[in-house]
């Protein structure tokens, strides 16, 4: 098992400043923003920026991912076109209805690629698969749709508000508001469906770490494998939450050795256990396995 990303920290692409310091950070993977952090004005300099920076990157540290424009937008081609020789880890995909705009993406990758010499299918695709009002009605394609180089499936609040017309995205209590659960459900659900990754959408309040981390906690528990950060200070929060407890391997060590026999159904710690729980603590144990080869720093 390879271990999934658990933080994605987005940099803008047009900040020198801001791209020098996340060389060494503690992410997974850095989303080096071509987008939305970026004014129309500065699009062409922070292509210029994002390309350096892909190219003076090592064998260590994060994975360097790039999120392009939309692809229906006037840049996409011209963010491809820049960065693609660069060896991008992966692109991520803003603003996808649905898996016609990220099959167009994987065959602008595949003649960029050819061009380049670079390996064809190398460069992975993390599409934003809710920001567009008829974006969530085609979540259930990708399953079918099976768009090749996809990493996963994250989902996003913002731009779909923005979309809807709605004045907020959260309830009375703080939490997403239906339409936005729903949605996150619905996002989950695709990326489990189409066998990738589910990633949880931004935590907006960087000074709210306790917050981060419960929030965090709970998308795990949920399902989802790692999250996006907007700021350096919420990596480390959303890597712990990301990667299974010291405790959590002790108890899945102990299932698994419980149905060391041939049997379907066992007690421990005065619960029955039945072979969907056996499944849980093989994928805790390979998770944490996994964390520990790829990020020798934590302990697990």
């Amino acid at each position: 098992m390879t271990a999934p990303l658990r933080s994605f920290l987005f940099v803008p692409g047009d900040s020198e400043k801001k791209l020098a310091k996340v060389a060494d950070s503690t992410a997974d993977a850095l989303i080096l923003d071509l987008e939305d952090a970026v004014s129309e004005a500065r699009k062409p300099e922070a292509r210029l920026l994002v390309a350096d920076f892909l190219s003076r990157g090592g064998d260590f540290g994060p994975q360097r991912w790039v999120r392009m424009n939309p692809v229906d937008s006037v840049h996409a081609l011209k963010d491809l076109a820049s960065v693609v020789a660069a060896g991008p880890a992966g692109i991520m995909v803003p603003k996808a209805n649905g898996p016609a705009d990220v099959l167009r993406v994987h065959h602008y990758l595949e003649a960029f690629e050819s061009a380049a010499g670079i390996e064809r299918g190398s460069i992975r695709l993390l599409p934003v698969a809710t920001e567009t009002a008829v974006a969530p009605f085609r979540l259930g394609d990708f399953a079918d749709a099976r768009v090749p180089r996809m990493y996963g499936l994250t989902w996003g609040a913002e731009d779909l508000s923005a979309s809807l017309g709605a004045s907020t995205n959260v309830g009375p209590t703080g939490d997403w508001a239906n339409t936005y659960q729903l949605v996150r459900s619905m996002a989950l659900m695709a990326a489990r469906a189409a066998d990738v990754e589910p990633v949880e959408t931004l935590f907006v309040d960087i000074r709210d770490d306790d917050g981060l981390a419960v929030s965090s906690r709970r998308a795990r528990a949920e399902g989802f494998s790692g999250r996006i950060a907007i700021h350096p200070g919420q990596v480390d929060t959303i890597n712990a939450a990301f990667t299974p407890t010291a405790e959590e391997v002790d108890f899945a060590s102990r299932v698994v050795e419980a149905f060391s026999g041939d049997v379907g159904t066992v007690a421990l710690d005065g619960r029955m256990l039945d072979l969907p729980h056996l499944t849980a603590a093989r994928r805790v144990l390979a998770l944490a396995g996994a964390v520990r080869a790829s990020d020798p720093r934590t302990a697990v």
